[in-house]
């Protein structure tokens, strides 16, 4: 409620206005103080001068700081197996080095723990098996698709048809020959592959890689020359002596064993090309395990009689499954970043090593034979990896 009254006076031409308010309304001064003191912290603040200089722009880390960042929280071993995948230039030499080393070392544990002799192709079915289970794992973790694309699924149906026929010649190969002999056949699978990759995939064939081949086979030559010499010498006489013997079963068996080199040859083309065009070398080893399987485990049963393993010899196979499954995995991986032809020679590596070891695990004086073939492939390795990869491979 307000009332206004208003008093002239004759004296003066000033007004005078009463304005009566309800007391318990605010007054207009103590409202403007309270909104003053609400409004004051803020214009106390120092507005910020913005520019094109001090404006903030969302901006990504830069690559060497995020990289030192993976490297701090990742461990040294990890750090290390990332550079050999694919950190360095030289990787797809690195990872066919490093699979010929583990395969060297499959051979050593078995020639130290093993205890009871396995059948091979029981051998052969268990590490496939190995494979198989491994591989769907790693591809599953890694969110990729187990068959791979429409358009890699017949080259990886091809690796796995030509990889499993060459593994089941071979196995054949070797129980109808003498070991050395089905050594050097095996031995020319690197030289099979390099021919094939020209013909199928159209590689180069350097000179340089020629030479280094011939370097490494001969080195292998001489590692067995005295033993394929006595073996043949003794094979001729069981022959002789043998009147039911037919020459044409240790011929057959020596073609059979250049037919797995060719297949074997051909494999890693395939592999190669599987690789490449799916960006993803780990379905050619899912593909061949999930074909080869079955397969020996059908040789198996067929061809020869099923051994229980103890306890220390399904260990044993356990862990060559596993650093087997490995060797492949870092195959593949040459093939898909380097050429047939020049990371196939630097799988005598295994060769190398194997002679090397016994060499030092031997107290007898070391012949003129290996020390030449061991100087082969060691010099012709080391070339390979001081070359380097070719400029369009980097």
């Amino acid at each position: 409620m307000a009332t206004a009254t208003s008093e002239s006076k004759n004296a003066s031409d000033h007004v005078v206005e009463l304005i009566v308010r309800d007391a318990s309304a605010p007054s207009s001064e103590e409202s403007d103080s309270e909104d003053k003191d609400q409004i004051a912290p803020l214009l106390s603040q120092e507005r910020p001068k913005i520019n094109i200089f001090t404006a903030s722009y969302p901006r990504t880390k830069p690559r060497a700081e995020v990289t030192r960042l993976l490297e701090s929280e990742t461990s040294p071993f990890t750090n290390f197996i990332l550079w050999v995948w694919n950190g360095s230039r030289y990787s797809g030499l690195l990872c066919m080095a490093f699979s010929s080393t583990i395969y060297f070392l499959m051979g050593v544990l078995t020639n130290i723990f093993s205890v009871q002799a396995i059948p091979l192709f029981e051998t052969a079915f268990t590490r496939c098996a190995i494979t198989l289970i491994l591989s769907y794992l790693w591809l599953r973790w890694s969110e990729q698709p187990v068959f791979g694309t429409s358009q890699v699924r017949i080259i990886l149906l091809l690796r796995a048809l030509t990889g499993c026929i060459s593994m089941s010649s071979f196995i054949y190969c070797s129980q109808r020959l003498p070991f050395s002999q089905a050594i050097v056949l095996n031995s020319t699978v690197p030289i099979m592959a390099s021919i094939m990759a020209r013909v199928f995939l159209h590689d180069k064939l350097k000179v340089a890689d020629i030479a280094s081949l011939a370097c490494c086979f001969f080195g292998v030559l001489f590692f067995f020359r005295e033993a394929l010499a006595t073996e043949g010498y003794f094979v001729k006489a069981k022959e002789a002596s043998n009147a039911h013997a037919k020459t044409g079963h240790h011929i057959f068996a020596i073609l059979l064993g250049l037919f797995s080199s060719i297949m074997g040859g051909t494999s890693y083309c395939l592999i190669r090309a599987g690789a490449k065009a799916s960006d993803q070398p780990m379905l050619t080893v899912f593909s061949f395990g999930l074909f080869a399987s079955p397969a020996m485990g059908i040789c198996t049963y067929i061809f020869e009689d099923f051994v229980l393993p103890g306890f220390q010899s399904i260990l044993l196979m356990l862990v060559n499954s596993i650093m087997g499954f490995f060797a492949e995995v870092l195959l593949a991986r040459g093939l898909q970043l380097e050429r047939t032809s020049k990371v196939a020679n630097v799988q005598y590596l295994e060769a190398g090593l194997r002679q090397l070891c016994s060499l030092a695990l031997t107290r007898l004086a070391p012949s003129f034979e290996r020390l030449v073939g061991v100087s082969l492939i060691v010099i012709s390795v080391c070339c390979t990896m001081y070359i380097g990869p070719d400029k369009e491979t980097e």
